[in-house]
């Protein structure tokens, strides 16, 4: 995304950035802290197999493509958003709205 089509903020934002008017306050033992958790987080050790519709399958590759990541990848990262609960089954909200 060019400058030009970030909202007016971003863009401001940016252009501070890059105008080295932020400086990190990272530590080096926060940065380690973090580096450690990121590799547990996306550690992926284990395998699993399973049966979806061509039709399911498809459509998953398509979005994986628009995104520019493996499809396993987004698999994954739909499951890792669901469990962590960041991902949510906006069916069910919706259900739940109707019957009350």
């Amino acid at each position: 995304m060019s400058k030009q089509k970030l909202p007016k903020d971003e863009r401001e934002l940016l252009e501070a950035l890059e105008a080295g008017e932020y400086e990190s306050v990272l530590t080096e033992s926060r940065r380690k802290e973090l580096q450690q958790a990121a590799s547990l987080t996306f550690r992926k050790d284990k395998r699993i197999n399973i049966r979806i519709s061509n039709r399911d399958l498809v459509a998953i590759q398509s979005k994986a493509s628009e995104e520019g990541i493996p499809y396993q990848t987004l698999v994954s990262s739909i499951i890792h958003k669901y469990i962590s609960g960041s991902l949510q089954d906006i069916t069910a909200d919706k259900s739940r709205k109707r019957t009350r």
